[in-house]
């Protein structure tokens, strides 16, 4: 999690970035802009800081070679944060990179902003960062001004919603060696490899192996292991998958620590269940490169946020729905022969 209530934005640099494909040329600045105005600095602290506010993942700079001085990125921001009065210069440079690799034809141009933020604060440390941010989408917006006695109505095509920030990230001036600091935002995920540019290609990032990432990805890799590989060794109604995800759910809520071998035990019980579920584990390990460790402390913000993903619904055609929450001895599958369908038999006390 990012504040900003200590932090000031020091410096901004705008530029703009084409598509390369589309024979768009990119347009760079002859210097820093100097905010005189304190609404504009408070808007734009508003635009680029509160989308991070709710980010709990922490990445590093990182490159394929495992040379990080092989990361652009990672030159540059060392660049700005030895030598401040470079600042417009690295900025230019962070520029024509991001050119560079908008390549794909589906990218859209856009305005980027490199910032130097001061006093910004992660996990309890205040630290001075590099903000690196594009605004791609672009709306219209009315404006209604006193005229003549009355009102009228005017617009602004081309502008830029400050509540909707498109791609950003920030790099702390901490952990230098293992590639700083990172966290970032893109919101246009969806579709395509131009999708994924942003963090793959631009940044080139790898996810810290934090306790919070390390619950992430237990859970992640649960959730796959009963939705897609459980079928293959066992035959599971649906209702005895959502019991399995209900109860590692309720596992990771109530404990502190994840213990491999306990929760295999508690949660899973089959013996061969559980083989065939360490087995799933190491070959995401090494198909992803990303070890999770046999016990780990349990980061309760990640097990809500996973919480959001983990349905305990059973759909029935397009009549009904069943939210599953505990026993699932109370729920029995049968089929009728009279009706040719299958059912559910519930039990309860009494109705709510």
């Amino acid at each position: 999690m990012v504040t900003f209530f200590e932090a000031s934005l020091d410096k901004i640099s705008v530029h703009h970035v084409g598509n390369k494909s589309q024979n768009e040329m990119y347009a760079l600045s002859e210097a820093s802009l100097q905010l005189k105005d304190e609404l504009m600095s408070s808007l734009l602290m508003q635009y680029f800081l509160s989308p991070f506010e709710k980010t709990n993942e922490v990445y590093h700079l990182m490159h394929s070679s495992g040379d990080l001085k092989l990361n652009e990125l990672h030159h540059f921001v060392t660049q700005a944060f030895v030598n401040e009065n470079q600042f417009h210069e690295v900025s230019e440079q962070i520029a024509k990179y991001l050119y560079e690799v908008s390549d794909h034809p589906k990218i859209k141009p856009g305005e980027v902003y490199v910032t130097c933020f001061k006093q910004l604060q992660i996990e309890g440390e205040l630290l001075d960062a590099i903000g690196v941010f594009k605004s791609e989408t672009k709306e219209t917006y009315l404006k209604v001004y006193p005229d003549k006695g009355g009102f009228n109505l005017g617009y602004e095509e081309n502008a830029i919603n400050i509540n909707k920030l498109d791609k950003g990230c920030l790099i702390f001036n901490t952990d230098k060696e293992s590639g700083y600091k990172v966290v970032v935002i893109d919101n246009n995920t969806r579709g395509t490899e131009a999708a994924v540019y942003w963090k793959d290609s631009f940044l080139q990032l790898k996810i810290r192996n934090d306790s919070y990432n390390q619950t992430s990805n237990a859970l992640g890799i649960y959730k796959n292991f009963v939705t897609n590989k459980i079928d293959e060794d066992f035959e599971m109604t649906k209702a005895d998958k959502i019991d399995l995800l209900n109860r590692s759910m309720k596992y990771f809520k109530e404990k502190e620590t994840f213990d491999l071998d306990e929760f295999a035990g508690e949660v899973i019980g089959n013996e061969q269940a559980i083989a065939s579920f360490k087995t799933f584990k190491n070959q995401y390990e090494e198909e992803f490169e990303t070890p999770i460790p046999d016990t780990f402390d349990i980061a309760a913000n990640a097990v809500k946020k996973q919480a959001r993903v983990y349905k305990s619904v059973l759909k029935l055609d397009k009549n009904f729905h069943i939210y599953i929450h505990g026993d699932k001895d109370l729920i029995e599958k049968g089929f009728d022969d009279g009706k040719a369908m299958n059912y559910y038999k519930v039990y309860f006390k009494e109705e709510q």
